[in-house]
């Protein structure tokens, strides 16, 4: 079929048939969609209505495309769909966006609570172990040569929902996944900054190895530092000195989240010198 104007709402099929597959585990993050012409084909609807679908589910966080031709052109998975909530936020953060500022310094706050709770939770003496297979399937799915540099990014930032996902904390899975749009978003905006994409990227997964390692070594403020470097490392790399400094505020919250207290007791004045 070529042309589905009498169907207008063609595309749900496609889109449904898509989500239908990831639900049932047939697709998983790093895999890749047919082409455009295999899916109008298998699914008897026009090519327009696959693009409408495959643009509504890279709006909603799914799937990334590219363009072109070869190995890395096409669609690939990059997430599972999730609940109505985090639909909504990744809709408003496609639609409207947040300040970048805003979301690294969220993203510094949430994402060094997570990888303390998941490494604590590693210990030996604690009654559960995070669950980290998906995470690790991300790391994985990675490592391809064939991979571009927007489709890293967006795996890159399935693999920070999926830890949340790890932590078990519906509040920050949701949150983590409505603010995913606009993370990739900045990091995308970011690869014109970077010279050596090569070298970046091989740093990041190295990187995503070391917090991962420090969760399961159950080293709590060593995972809390290394996400926190990894974050703010790649923004301070690919954004303006201003940004960089607006943003810069939570490390000290992040990497001291376990210190005590202050005493707020002012100390006593010195002794006047001697005349």
């Amino acid at each position: 079929m070529t042309d589905d104007a009498e169907s207008p709402r063609a595309w749900r099929a496609v889109l449904e048939h898509i989500e239908r597959r990831l639900l049932d585990g047939d697709l998983l993050p790093g895999d890749r969609l047919p082409g455009e012409r295999a899916l109008a084909v298998d699914l008897g609807v026009g090519r327009s209505s696959v693009r409408e679908a495959l643009r509504v589910l890279e709006v909603m966080g799914l799937i990334r495309t590219a363009s072109g031709s070869g190995p890395t052109a096409g669609a690939i998975i990059v997430a599972t769909p999730g609940g109505a909530m985090s639909a909504l936020m990744r809709l408003q953060v496609a639609a409207h966006g947040f300040p970048v500022a805003d979301i690294v310094r969220t993203r510094l706050i949430l994402e060094s609570a997570v990888a303390g709770e998941l490494a604590e939770s590693a210990a030996p003496a604690s009654a559960t172990s995070p669950d980290l297979t998906a995470a690790e399937r991300l790391l994985d799915a990675m490592d391809s040569p064939d991979l571009a540099a927007a489709e890293f990014l967006a795996l890159d930032a399935a693999f920070h929902l999926a830890l949340a996902e790890a932590s078990g904390n519906q509040v920050v899975t949701a949150t983590m996944a409505g603010l995913r749009s606009g993370i990739e978003g900045y990091a995308l905006d970011g690869l014109a900054r970077i010279d050596d994409w090569h070298a970046t990227s091989a740093r990041l997964r190295r990187e995503h190895r070391g917090v991962v390692d420090a969760i399961r070594a159950a080293d709590a403020a060593a995972a809390r530092t290394r996400i926190h470097d990894h974050i703010s490392g790649y923004y301070a790399e690919t954004s303006e000195p201003d940004a960089r400094t607006a943003a810069a505020a939570p490390h000290v919250a992040a990497a001291d989240a376990t210190s005590p207290e202050p005493d707020p007791t002012p100390a006593p004045a010195p002794a006047p010198a001697p005349v």
